[in-house]
């Protein structure tokens, strides 16, 4: 079925117009999911099939995007960036629709009206998550408590391993890739996996090529936090803890850490 609204010129510029769009391996409903974008969000454009969009992310990350789930860029141009607020999970009514609710990361236009939740200026949040191990675990373990795991999401509404640490540290202004096996790309080495520090990144793999399949977030104390499929989601490890098998697997499959800061 045939989206809505004006057609799109490639190569160019779009807005994400609803709450959450998802991104897709290839250019069918029936593809995999790989990443999503948020509301307010602008995405080039790079290639055109049928009712479908290549699009690229501020992050680089590139996936196919129906039609329906974006709109032109403004007429008279893209919106100052000091001029959007940020949503921490919120709902909001736009002029002439009905109520309703933003994800963590979404954007809210100036002329947007907030009912409830949360949302902070861009231009503060430095100043609301400023750019510190301690403050980065803390909006790990609080923001994302009880998320469910979901493949290729980036909120708490639902996320994966890599989505949940690359949008808790894009919202503290340090910018990390998507997937885990580049986010294991960067920074430095942060040593084993007892000896990691706050904010420090360890990576996993349940392949034989070693190929990085996880990530999570270390809160020092030999304590982990991560989106796991195999906790069903958001999930806080104890390391020390020789009962459990979940965490006995982590400790065999660790490959890698990494300190982003």
């Amino acid at each position: 079925m045939t989206g809505g609204g004006a057609r799109l010129t490639v190569p160019g510029r779009a807005t994400v117009r609803s709450a959450i769009a998802p991104m897709y391996m290839e250019p069918h409903v029936r593809s995999v999911q790989v990443s999503q974008r948020l509301c307010g969000h602008e995405l080039d454009l790079l290639e055109e099939q049928d009712d479908w969009y290549l699009v690229r992310g501020a992050d680089g990350y590139e996936g196919w995007m129906h039609w329906g789930f974006l709109s032109p860029p403004s007429a008279n141009g893209r919106h100052k960036t000091t001029a959007f607020r940020i949503s921490l999970g919120c709902v909001i009514k736009k002029a002439n629709s009905a109520p309703h609710s933003l994800p963590l990361g979404a954007r809210l236009s100036p002329d947007d009206v907030l009912l409830s939740g949360d949302a902070v200026p861009l231009s503060e949040l430095p100043s609301r998550f400023p750019r510190a191990a301690a403050a980065i675990t803390e909006s790990a373990k609080t923001l994302f408590h009880g998320s469910p795991y979901l493949w290729g999401g980036i909120t708490p509404w639902g996320a994966d391993c890599s989505g949940f640490v690359q949008t808790i540290f894009g919202l503290h202004g340090v910018d990390v890739p998507r997937d885990a096996w580049q986010q294991s790309e960067t920074g430095d080495e942060a040593g084993d996996l007892d000896e990691l520090r706050a904010a420090d990144l360890a990576f996993f793999s349940d392949r034989t090529d070693e190929r990085i399949t996880h990530v999570a977030m270390a809160l020092g104390g030999r304590r982990l936090v991560h989106l796991a499929v195999g906790r069903g989601g958001f999930a806080n490890e104890d390391l020390a803890d020789p009962r459990d098998p979940y965490v006995a697997k982590l400790r065999e499959r660790f490959l890698r850490s990494r300190r982003v800061l």
